[in-house]
């Protein structure tokens, strides 16, 4: 059997498998049922991929989103990986030249859709061959209780269990334990291994604002952050259409994506921004769920999000490839009207309300932001994560309870018959209509709050609703009812502590000043980092297909800081597997290579330059003693040079500057000295031996050794 680990170096270019990964792969090479449960972007697929690769037969991959099977088909192959998928989009031509590649066993992994899998013929063919694994990747999709219920799913449990001793993986990034059990239910695994990886992505900045001025602040936001990937969610269609016409009135581009658009336009915008030529997608929450961009730097939800799972989710897909990223999230009291009103409609009323107000709660939160979210998920996190903004810029609690009394003393005075609207209308002593036609500028509350401000009001009655001592008669006009608490902060005196509503420009000026100048090394590391990104584009346009399946962001940042200027040397960059190597290698090596070469010209020597100009002179049939004068350098040095570049995989004839009998005596002395010993070899030979013979030899003797 092939040893995971290989494959992983080989195929996908990483020395190590993040925590847990190798485990899951360990048991389902076993054959064990396996649930995973992994957040997003922390390396499910990789589980499955393997896997398949080490069991015999061919890895059957049920996914339910067709734009992810394409990105990871092409990711596969892109590594050197023969996969496929089957699903709608394609021809019966197409489909029956894959169904032949399978029969004749040349396809290690087949994606295939739900509808497809459950057809006849596919269920005939997937009986001819041996099968390595059923992967049911998105697996919240098939509980009732998962945030994403798909009705297809329920049939795949059955129609797996008539195929004997072939494990069942199921991934998902969001699953609390009431959907865990459903899916191991109704997937009938057995005794499954179940392997819950840590939630904790720390490289996302959680930030959570006021909704006010909400374009304003996406505006600056996506300025500072230019030419970076991004997605803004909205609840409505209607928004969505809205900010992608104002991003682009102010030059930026942008586009929508919701489910009114026809398949074809959704399927162009999707492919627009997997290919770099949109930068921001503005988009209702079905857009992202088949996407595996690991380069998409932030992401902001324009509206609150109804559930943690899904917001979690969507969050997720921002810096998948472990690099910096952002998360913005508008909290405003009319977004949770607005969800109560889909709840109310819903025939799961109860476990929908209870969701939302855990989403009220963290985005109302005065503690961390990420201990909130990882304990939702049942992961203990007892300390502050240091990348929120509470963490960042804490909440300044104030006594509001003066506040408090006057909002309460609103309610009771219109009889608990209002909506907030209108309270704070009368509490800032507002003369439109509505409140004289109903007498309210008589109300002793009248004007009692003109020095809040109307958004300050909002804010505060949202804290007092949260703290339980107001309540919301969503289906009755969201009038404002008086509570239990509400009685003992108005006739018991009982205190109440309130947060001044955080700005934008306090968060967004908190973190840059934590951003420290950028050393000289990190600023010629951006320069490379960006020809080494125009490389990419100009190689995946050239070969139809996204940026980041060529290499991710993570992967150039890596090279931009370690200046791999040899094979051996690229195969070391994670992500750069050997089919990677083969296709791309070069091509990278050779914009690193000219450009230590230009930084060298400038007097500003890089890590590797000397050898690289030892080897460009090399390479133009000089001698090492014309180019240590040509250099300045001791000939030894040179010799030294064209040594270590031998080592790296350079091809120099070094044979040429040594005699063999000369390698045979050194190779004697190494023996007693040890093949390092450069000047003890030296001296036992009375100096008789040059000194860079003796490196020459060392290099050829070590050759052989190995």
């Amino acid at each position: 059997m092939i040893q995971p680990s290989k494959i992983l170096k080989e195929k996908f270019g990483y020395d190590s498998f993040r925590a847990n990964q190798e485990k899951a792969i360990n048991a389902i090479i076993d054959g064990r049922d396996t649930l995973v449960l992994m957040p997003t972007g922390g390396g499910k697929s990789i589980i499955f991929q393997i896997a398949a690769l080490c069991r015999e037969g061919i890895g059957v991959v049920i996914s339910p989103l067709i734009a992810l099977m394409k990105d990871q088909v092409e990711s596969l192959k892109s590594n050197g990986i023969n996969a496929e998928f089957i699903n709608s989009t394609q021809s019966q031509k197409e489909v029956d030249l894959i169904k032949s590649r399978i029969k004749n066993g040349t396809i290690d992994l087949i994606y295939v859709s739900p509808e497809k899998l459950l057809t006849r013929d596919i269920y005939d063919l997937l009986k001819q061959i041996d099968i390595s694994l059923f992967a049911i990747d998105e697996a919240h999709c098939i509980s009732q209780w998962g945030h994403d219920f798909r009705p297809e799913y329920i049939k795949i449990g059955k129609y797996i269990n008539d195929f004997q001793n072939v494990p069942r993986v199921a991934l998902t990034a969001t699953a609390d334990k009431v959907t865990q059990n459903d899916i191991v239910a109704q997937l009938q695994m057995k005794e499954p291994e179940i392997i819950i990886d840590s939630f904790n992505r720390p490289n996302i900045s959680l930030n959570v604002l006021p909704a006010n001025f909400r374009f304003d602040t996406i505006l600056d936001f996506v300025r500072a952050h230019k030419d970076q990937s991004g997605i803004i969610y909205c609840l409505s269609r209607k928004t969505t259409e809205s900010i992608a016409d104002k991003l682009n009135n102010k030059g930026i581009n942008a586009a929508f994506y919701h489910a009114g658009m026809s398949a074809e336009k959704r399927e162009n915008v999707q492919d627009d921004f997997i290919n770099d030529r949109v930068n921001i997608i503005c988009a209702t929450i079905a857009f992202g769920m088949g996407i595996d961009k690991s380069n998409i730097r932030w992401v902001i939800h324009y509206n609150l999000p109804k559930n943690i799972e899904g917001y979690y989710q969507e969050i997720g897909r921002a810096g998948r490839d472990g690099l910096p990223a952002q998360a913005l999230l508008f909290y405003t009291y009319q977004d949770v009207i607005l969800l109560k009103g889909f709840i109310e409609e819903s025939n799961q009323k109860e476990i929908l309300e209870n969701k939302l107000e855990r989403m009220q709660q963290y985005a109302d939160s005065l503690v961390c932001r990420r201990r909130i979210l990882l304990n939702y998920f049942n992961e203990q996190y007892d300390k502050n994560c240091g990348n929120c903004d509470v963490c960042n810029n804490p909440p300044q609690q104030f006594d509001g309870t003066i506040i408090a009394q006057k909002a309460l003393s609103a309610i009771y005075r219109v009889n608990q018959q209002e909506p907030l609207s209108i309270l704070i209308d009368i509490l800032r002593g507002s003369g439109r209509a509505e409140i004289v036609n109903k007498n309210y500028q008589n109300l002793k509350t009248f004007g009692a709050g003109r020095d809040v401000s109307g958004f300050d009001w909002k804010y505060h009655f949202m804290q007092m609703i949260n703290m339980g001592l107001i309540e919301v008669e969503y289906n009755n006009g969201n009038h404002l009812k008086l509570t239990q608490q509400s009685n003992e902060v108005l006739f018991n005196n009982r205190k109440v502590s309130l947060v001044h509503p955080t700005k934008a420009t306090e968060v967004l000026a908190t973190r840059a000043e934590k951003s420290k100048p950028k050393s000289q090394s990190s600023v010629l590391a951006d320069e490379l980092f960006i020809r080494l990104k125009a490389l990419r584009l100009e190689q995946s346009r050239l070969r139809g297909i996204p940026p980041y399946i060529i290499f991710t962001d993570a992967t150039l940042v890596e090279m931009s800081k370690k200046l791999p200027t040899m094979p051996i040397d690229m195969l070391e960059i994670s992500g750069v597997g050997e089919a990677k190597m083969a296709t791309y290698g070069q091509m990278f090596i050779d914009v690193i290579v000219k450009f230590v070469n230009e930084q060298s010209n400038l007097g500003k020597k890089q890590k590797g330059s000397t050898y690289i100009e030892t080897w460009d002179l090399y390479g133009k049939d000089m001698t090492p003693e014309e180019i240590a004068i040509k250099r300045n350098l001791n000939p030894v040095t040179i010799y030294s040079h064209l040594a270590y570049l031998y080592e790296k995989g350079y091809s120099i004839d070094l044979r040429k500057y040594i005699f063999d009998e000369e390698i045979a005596k050194i190779t004697e002395a190494v023996a007693t000295y040890g093949n390092k010993a450069l000047k003890p070899i030296y001296d036992h030979f009375e100096q008789k031996i040059e000194y860079h013979k003796i490196r020459i030899a060392l290099t050829l003797i070590s050759e052989k050794t190995e």
